[in-house]
């Protein structure tokens, strides 16, 4: 069973949006999934469609959200990032009702592996 503290650094200031600062962690065992895409009429349909396969990687090792040590968010257009926080402020305290939510690095990127992907994320997870 891992050992997961996932906290924010005081000295650092209060995180922009549903991540922490840091994860620590002791574990037997980690999983790295891939980045999952999700194709979806629009930017919202797209990321529910991803962190639902997200969800399924998790729940094929046994897992669940709570075994999520990091995320890390690839979009294509930078007009998006408004729609990601609010998507995560929405549905964050869903997947972590604990409101401890793993750290991410939000990254923007000229394109996905087909033009029609605006949001890919990968994950980090201790078992």
């Amino acid at each position: 069973m891992a050992d997961i503290k996932i906290y924010n650094v005081e000295a650092l200031g209060k995180p922009l949006g549903q991540y922490s600062h840091v994860s620590r962690v002791r574990a037997s065992e980690y999983l790295f999934i891939a980045g999952m895409l999700s194709p979806g009429e629009g930017f919202d349909a797209q990321c529910s469609g991803v962190f639902a396969q997200l969800g399924e990687a998790l729940k094929s090792a046994g897992a669940g959200w709570g075994n999520v040590v990091q995320f890390t968010t690839y979009l294509v257009h930078s007009q998006d990032i408004p729609k990601f926080m609010a998507w995560r402020l929405r549905e964050f305290p869903k997947l972590f009702p604990n409101g401890v939510y793993p750290p991410n690095t939000l990254l923007v990127i000229d394109r996905l592996v087909q033009e029609q992907f605006l949001v890919e994320v990968q994950t980090v997870a201790a078992i």
